[in-house]
This record gives structure tokens, sequence and C-alpha cells, in this order.
């Protein structure tokens, strides 16, 4: 693969099957990159050891459920490598090499861990050393860019120092990566709140039309709003929220009856079914065909892992070189 477009990285932990933050907030953005750069995409499953390693039971499952949500988005395996980092061991060495350079001090200091900590999570050294095995995902491909939220800056910038670390002390090989802020809209889940796994509120890509309609039922709305004929807010609504993505066509006919009372929940919540089921209905109907066909989600990652171990093979030959070991 050439370079001359520019490289990115990014990755998802396989933790559960996607939900719909996921595919609004980072699929449909890697969808359209693979337009203009060469595009790494990675099943982060070392990283979902970092808080979940007393149960891996789920981890090789929720590889290929993973996979299956990314095709189904537009995931094209032949624009994009698709691969499993634990596939690729050149990583963990890259993440041995690049320990060495990283005070603890230094780590401690990042929000992720401390947001953990804060939790009374019990701290391990894989989720102390998180930041660095992130900067070798990066590294090993020499990515230049890495799509991000605002939230996610202070990680990319502790690989930018590290990656100018290793070129200051052994020599330029690795490439130092840039941000590429992406407005990440938040869905709401059911209940309101951010749309998230830890959360529990959740309304999957895979969902079927029965569990997707009994979510919407049960949803979060104006909390003011109690029953038909009170007049609603829709500027605070989560099902609203989710028209304005699903059903955009139609918001402008929903705010006025909604705010005099006359549009009851129950009526709103029916509109976004239906609205939901006809534009996700092409992403339902490859990801029925992908889970068809077993070897075709195998060739994938055949393939992909081939063609990341190539790249990772040569960056870490020239690390090893620069750094005389």
């Amino acid at each position: 693969m050439s370079n001359n477009r520019g490289r990115i990285l990014s990755g998802m932990r396989p933790t559960g099957r996607l939900h719909l933050g996921n595919l609004e907030g980072a699929l449909r953005n890697w969808v359209a990159l693979q337009n203009d750069y060469e595009c790494f995409f990675e099943v982060a499953d070392w990283h979902a050891l970092t808080t979940a390693w007393q149960d891996t039971g789920e981890i090789r499952a929720n590889v290929r459920e993973l996979v299956i949500d990314w095709l189904s988005a537009g995931i094209d395996p032949q624009k994009s490598v698709v691969f499993v980092q634990s596939e690729i061991k050149e990583h963990a060495e890259l993440f041995l090499l690049l320990g060495m350079l990283s005070g603890v001090g230094w780590l401690e200091r990042c929000t992720t861990y401390k947001d953990w900590i804060a939790k009374n999570f019990e701290p391990n050294y894989g989720l102390l050393g998180y930041p660095v095995l992130q900067c070798a995902d990066i590294a090993i491909y020499k990515a230049d860019t890495v799509p991000v939220g605002k939230d996610q800056l202070q990680h990319l910038e502790m690989s930018r120092e590290l990656v100018r670390r290793f070129n200051n002390t052994y020599g330029e090989v690795l490439v130092e990566p840039k941000e590429k802020l992406t407005e990440f809209p938040d869905l709401p889940g059911t209940d309101g709140q951010k749309m998230s796994k830890s959360h529990g509120n959740e309304i999957q890509i895979a969902e079927s039309p029965e569990t997707l309609q009994q979510k919407l039922r049960g949803m979060f709305t104006d909390p003011q709003k109690l029953r038909r004929g009170d007049p609603g807010r829709p500027e605070v609504c989560a099902v609203f929220k989710l028209h304005t993505v699903y059903n955009p066509d139609e918001t402008a006919a929903i705010d006025p009856p909604c705010r005099t009372g006359d549009l009851g929940c129950v009526e709103c919540k029916g509109k976004l079914h239906g609205a939901m089921l006809q534009a996700l209905a092409p992403l339902r109907e490859k990801r029925a065909e992908l889970e068809k066909s077993p070897k075709h989600i195998d060739d994938v990652l055949e393939d992909g892992n081939h063609r990341a171990r190539a790249v990772a093979q040569q960056t870490l030959a020239e690390v090893r070189e620069t750094m005389k070991i």
C-alpha cells in the first residue's frame, strides 16, 4: 500500500454488539474516510482486557460480531485493512519498547485512568499502560492521522509525545500522528443519557423490529409531559433527538403538535419506529447476509491480518535497527 493519501488508524474494543451511538458517532465517519485515506481498522481485543480481563469467554465471538457490524455499515475490505490486534504480535513488541520510555507519573495523569480509579476500579498494569499500547497501535502502521473527538485529544497528544521522545532518542523512524477532529453526535439512550453499553441504555444496530419497538416504547421523553394533551418540549426529548437523526424530514411537522400536546408520545414513538426501520433496513439486510457467510468473515480477517502484519513487520524492523537491538 502506498502512503500518498495519508494513513488512518482507528479501532474499537470487541465488548459486544455495536449500538446506534457507535454507528452514528464513528462508523459513518469511517466509511466516508475510506475514499480519502488508507485506512487501518483495528479490532482492539487486547484493549478489551484492560477492564474485562477476568471474563474473556465472549471476546472471540464479539470480534466476529464487530466485524459483521463494520461491514454492514459500509466498511469495504477492498479499500481498508480490517484486522485483529492480537493477531499482529508486533503491536506487543513495540508496546514493550515504548513502555521503556514511559514514566509512571506521566501515565497516571491520563484522564481516562483517573476516571476509572474514581469509579473504585482496581487498577492494573494494562489499564495504566493503555496509552502506550494505543501509541504502539498507531505508530506500528506509521499512521499520520487519527479521527478523534475532543474528549480523546489527551490520548492522542500522549501518543505524539511518546513518538517524539522515541525519535529524539533513537532516530526519526516513527510518524507523529495528527488529529482529525470529528463532531461525533451524542445519541441519547433509552434513559435519555448518552447511549452507552456501560449505562445499559443502548439500542443495538442489529436490534430486531420487535425489540426496537419495545425499547422505544419505554424510552425517556419530556418528564413534564405525563399524558396526551400535556404540552411537550422537543428540545429536551430523547425521542425527538432520534427523530432528527432518523426522521429529519418530519421533525418540522412533529415539533408544533408536540408543543401543543396534540401529538402524544405513543404516536410519536410509533413514527420513530417506522422511520428507524426504514433508515436501517439496508444495514440490517447486509448484516443478515453476512451472518450466513462465516467463511467470508474468515477471509476478510485473514487478508486484513496479512496486510497489517506486512506493514507492522517492516516498521518494527526499522525500530530495531535504529535502536541497535
